[in-house]
């Protein structure tokens, strides 16, 4: 489905249980509404509304993608509004979790709860340096199996498998929708992740603000989150 504001269309699909306060999850890094493992997203959906969306310049969504996170929020907020939600809950992944803390503090009437997956405030002091391998890995401009594998699992043969497992049911709708990430929204997101690592837009002094109940879910071992 689509709308538009002003100018912009919005791609989305909303699925799932009706009536409640919709989900509305918000994706990671070189992500579009269709990288989001269906294994997730129809438990989620049996039991309450899900919305999935590309935000502005990502995958089926028109605009240009902006290199800052509070840009991306902004946008986030007017699709959400766009649809006439007058409360949603939201879970952000990694780059989505930046967008998402920051739409829950500049809406924070709009936000009733918040999930935050492999991600962080941003300027984090003295938090773990990703090895260099992940940002060579991650901005290839094509990723394979084992990049994915490297990212997003452990070395073991069970989180390898289940890796596996994950991306096969990803390609069920990847290889119809040949969804992807244009370069130069890539390079955008990278600006702006680049900008929240680096604390020039950090959120970590305005956590207390955050009104929302909030569900951090970070790995100990995790090599790619965002701090």
């Amino acid at each position: 489905q689509y709308v538009d504001v002003s100018g912009t269309r919005f791609a989305y699909r909303s699925f799932g249980a009706p009536g409640g306060v919709p989900l509305v999850l918000c994706h990671r890094f070189r992500a579009t509404m269709d990288h989001w493992d269906p294994a997730l997203t129809d438990t989620l959906a049996a039991e309450r509304r899900i919305v999935l969306f590309d935000n502005a310049g990502v995958g089926d969504s028109s605009g240009q993608s902006s290199d800052s996170i509070t840009d991306m929020a902004a946008s986030a907020s007017a699709f959400i509004s766009a649809l006439a939600l007058a409360q949603v809950d939201l879970l952000g992944w990694s780059m989505g979790g930046a967008v998402a803390q920051q739409l829950a503090l500049d809406r924070p009437q709009l936000v009733r709860r918040l999930v935050l997956a492999g991600t962080g405030p941003g300027g984090v002091p003295d938090s773990p340096r990703a090895p260099e391998k992940v940002w060579q890995v991650a901005g290839k401009p094509a990723n394979d199996d084992e990049d994915f594998l490297y990212l997003f699992f452990s070395e073991s043969a069970a989180s390898r498998e289940a890796g596996l497992a994950s991306l096969r049911r990803l390609d069920r709708r990847l290889v119809a929708s040949h969804a992807a990430v244009a370069l130069k929204t890539v390079q955008a997101q990278a600006a702006a992740i680049g900008a929240w690592g680096a604390g020039k837009l950090s959120l970590l002094e305005r956590l207390g603000e955050i009104a929302a109940p909030t569900f951090v879910a970070n790995g100990v071992h995790d090599i790619m989150a965002l701090a």
